[in-house]
């Protein structure tokens, strides 16, 4: 039997009619704020790529500074590394000069551990908490250094929060039980046995192939005679 092929009504083809006039007129009545609005999003889109282009230019530029900075950080030339030596920029200034670029960032958690090993603490408070902590290894870093930070200008509480705050950013198990067991040490220092003894057993039954895992019997064994 041959298909029979279905004919549009006339009222389907009035309808489609209808429907197109509208488009037409509503197209009509709104060119301008259409064509504004396109030329908004093609905006948008160039300034994003133009941005991404240009921190890509400079991230390669300070790339180019920071090397001869972690060099002398490197052999301890920390006043070098912080300040550059009048060739290339150091740590500070590549933080400044390149703030919106991710070397620009790596610059302030070096700046910061440059000011930590010359005893200036609070300057290594403030490079390391600027420092953006994408990466979890060296985020977990940034935080333990500010805790040593604080361990270093007698506020002990801060110190504690901090390793504890870097052990669970890392959650790995290199950098986890060396900031747990950092805590653990000042809480039993501080004659807060319970606590240190806590988290020496975390150590033990969480990493016990740690190298803190591997020792960690005797702060054990120690903390509880103290406990006594």
């Amino acid at each position: 039997m041959a298909k029979k092929i279905k004919q549009e009504s006339p009222q389907s083809l009035k309808n489609v009619e209808e429907t197109l006039s509208k488009t037409e007129q509503f197209l009509e009545s709104n060119y301008k704020p259409l064509l504004i609005i396109l030329g908004i999003i093609v905006g948008l889109v160039a300034l994003f790529w133009l941005g991404r282009m240009y921190l890509t230019s400079r991230n390669n530029e300070a790339q180019s500074q920071i090397y001869q900075a972690e060099r002398y950080l490197e052999i301890d030339s920390l006043n070098l590394a912080l300040n550059g030596d009048g060739n290339y920029l150091g740590f500070v200034d590549i933080s400044k000069d390149y703030k919106f670029t991710n070397t620009g960032n790596l610059a302030r958690y070096s700046a910061g551990i440059c000011y930590l090993r010359l005893g200036q603490y609070e300057e290594a408070i403030e490079y390391l908490n600027k420092y953006s902590k994408k990466d979890k290894v060296l985020g977990s870093l940034a935080i333990g250094a500010t805790g040593d930070a604080y361990v270093e200008l007698g506020d002990t509480k801060k110190g504690i929060d901090k390793y504890m705050e870097a052990a669970e950013f890392a959650g790995n198990s290199f950098n986890t039980p060396l900031f747990l067991m950092k805590a653990a040490e000042l809480h039993e220092l501080e004659g807060r046995y319970d606590e240190a003894l806590n988290l020496y057993l975390r150590i033990q039954n969480e990493y016990p192939e740690s190298t803190e895992g591997q020792s960690i019997e005797k702060y054990i064994a120690r903390v509880k005679l103290l406990k006594k």
